[in-house]
């Protein structure tokens, strides 16, 4: 990693130095090239950090909805709306793009769970698009490292002022209850 840093380092100071320098601003050239230079090695630091945050997460069930999350813009994000017993999820996500159903798991199992899902939500959001991406290592699925690009790539539909009343309705349709114990929990005597 310390290769790729020193390497967008020295691209990043060598860029504006030799611009201002070539125009007659060496100093502004030096302050503005170690800015750059300090940026560039920070976004590569950044890009290797969120990648070991991937691997480290991949194949847990939940992992698509942590990279949902860390999403930045207007996204409610609904998590669980639906699953199967053999931890096969559905998370639902609204955006500007519309409504976004991401399942994690077995792919026969969650492409069953994203079109009873979609029906559902189709009913509800009336014109607005439905998306169904399933992630996964199978053909046929999005591999987590790629949900962020493939989220993002999708066509605008909405506005965000729109998002928020979406979602509001798509709350009413509720969603599948997870499988956790009701009620208080039972006392356990802690060694002294």
């Amino acid at each position: 990693m310390l290769p790729y840093m020193l390497l967008a380092a020295v691209a990043g100071l060598a860029v504006p130095l030799s611009a201002l320098t070539y125009l007659g601003a060496p100093i502004a050239g030096v302050v503005s090239g170690l800015t750059a230079a300090a940026m560039s090695a920070m976004l590569v630091l950044g890009v290797r950090a969120q990648r070991a945050a991937i691997a480290r997460i991949e194949g847990q069930p939940g992992a698509a909805l942590a990279v949902v999350q860390s999403l930045r813009g207007a996204w409610k994000i609904t998590p669980a709306v639906a699953f199967s017993g053999k931890q096969d999820l559905v998370h639902r996500v609204v955006g500007r793009p519309g409504v976004i159903l991401i399942g994690e798991g077995r792919r026969a199992r969650v492409n069953a769970l994203l079109k009873q899902e979609a029906r559902k939500t189709a009913r509800i959001s009336g014109d607005v698009p439905v998306h169904e991406i399933n992630v996964g290592t199978a053909s046929g699925q999005v591999e987590l490292s790629g949900l962020r690009n493939q989220l993002m790539k999708l066509p605008r539909a909405i506005k965000t002022k729109q998002i928020g009343p979406l979602d509001r309705k798509l709350h009413a349709l509720g969603g599948a209850e997870l499988p956790i114990p009701k009620g208080p929990m039972p006392h356990v005597k802690r060694p002294r």
